[in-house]
């Protein structure tokens, strides 16, 4: 049973959105965080004092601002969560709608649920409690495919970190060495060359130039 519910989002209004929905629904112990990090150290404050959250719902883009941060983003904040505290239901609610992005929450940082701001985006998250309360995973419905396993044609964390790569000006040895310094594997050049020509044919692009800028049409980067 869900009784107590930390928010995270660095924007006032949909923090009051969602605090409102809650309420609505009979949520009475609910807290509300503007910085990761603090969401953090309120659950582990609180699971030392014996009174742990039930459920964080958390945002995954967090501004930068005069404040240093640990953990920057959402994810950070899922990660580090289900690794210390894995009974903690965590629903990500954000704009981000990437399937490559919502997969990788579900399959290795154990996010429960992931809901997409939106017209319907209170109305889905009312669902998702109820489903991840069940020790069922939530996902909004445009979404769904995220719990299929991946087809061919779709693209990876790894695609899309080379992508960015490209997109910040780095040349193919470049990449190579990026990835060998930040351990992301496989770092070899013979590799990162046999990926561009998929990807360029998964794009249609004739060059790295328009792979680049097809890919920031679909959003991918």
């Amino acid at each position: 049973m869900i009784k107590k519910v930390l928010i995270a989002d660095d924007l006032g209004s949909i923090t009051a959105g969602v605090l409102n929905t809650l309420k609505a629904e009979g949520q009475n112990h609910i807290d509300t965080v503007n910085y990761c990090d603090d969401a953090y150290l309120k659950i582990k404050a609180a699971l030392f004092d014996g009174k742990p959250y039930d459920l964080l719902i958390t945002d995954l883009s967090f501004k930068a601002d005069y404040r240093e941060q640990t953990l920057g983003s959402g994810e950070d904040l899922a990660a580090i969560l289900k690794k210390e505290h894995p009974t903690l239901k965590i629903i990500v609610y954000s704009i981000e709608d990437r399937l490559q992005k919502v997969r990788s929450l579900i399959q290795y940082h154990k996010v429960d649920g992931y809901v997409c701001k939106g017209r319907k985006g209170l109305e889905e998250l009312v669902k998702a409690i109820r489903t991840v309360q069940d020790n069922e995973i939530y996902v909004s419905p445009q979404l769904a495919g995220a719990l299929s396993p991946k087809s061919k044609f779709e693209i990876d964390d790894y695609d899309v970190e080379l992508l960015k790569q490209l997109a910040n000006g780095l040349i193919q040895h470049e990449i190579s060495e990026y990835f060998r310094q930040n351990n992301i594997k496989p770092s070899s050049l013979s590799t990162i060359e046999k990926q561009l020509q998929i990807l360029r044919t998964r794009f249609k692009a004739k060059n790295v130039t328009q792979l680049v800028a097809n890919a920031k049409d679909l959003g991918v980067i």
